[in-house]
């Protein structure tokens, strides 16, 4: 079971899809950490508890969740495993939060809150990830048992031609 956490393919398109949710990820985390211009971690943990009434040992695993679980993704390590805790964060924001305001994003401001179509997006992208792995250029590649296929000095890039 162990190894399965590494397994991938040397699949660029995963590749691409890690870095954008990691990217996405990593800022969301480091707002609510207080860095990157965000409100800090007192703020948000207060806006967590209060507002939608969540242990603060869960606000607590949200951040780690987005941070820790971002970073993961950037660098292709444990991907599975940080993309899971982003839909698990994911998939509870639309269960807690923004299932109430329906599919759209609160662009005019006439909405008590936010939609959920974000959320939506980021639950496709983190599932692609736990089923598939991290792509080419990843830690996890480069960590997984070379009978299932790991890097060695001669491998190529796939690219899949439609026939």
């Amino acid at each position: 079971m162990f190894r399965n956490i590494f397994k991938t393919s040397n699949d660029y398109t995963l590749t691409i899809l890690r870095l954008v949710a990691g990217f996405v990820y990593f800022a969301h985390g480091a707002q609510k950490l207080g860095l990157l211009g965000g409100p800090g971690l007192q703020v948000r943990m207060t806006g967590l508890s209060g507002a939608v009434h969540i242990p603060m040992s869960l606000a607590y695993l949200v951040f780690a969740a987005e941070f820790f679980g971002g970073l993961g993704l950037i660098v292709g390590l444990l991907g599975r495993i940080a993309a899971l805790g982003i839909f698990c964060d994911m998939l509870g924001a639309v269960i807690l939060v923004h299932h109430r305001f329906g599919l759209f994003m609160n662009w005019t401001g006439s909405q008590a809150g936010e939609g959920f179509e974000f959320h939506l997006l980021a639950l496709a992208m983190t599932l692609t990830i736990v089923i598939r792995g991290s792509g080419a250029l990843s830690i996890d590649r480069l960590l997984m048992p070379r009978k299932l296929g790991g890097v060695v000095a001669t491998d190529r890039p796939t690219f899949r031609r439609s026939a």
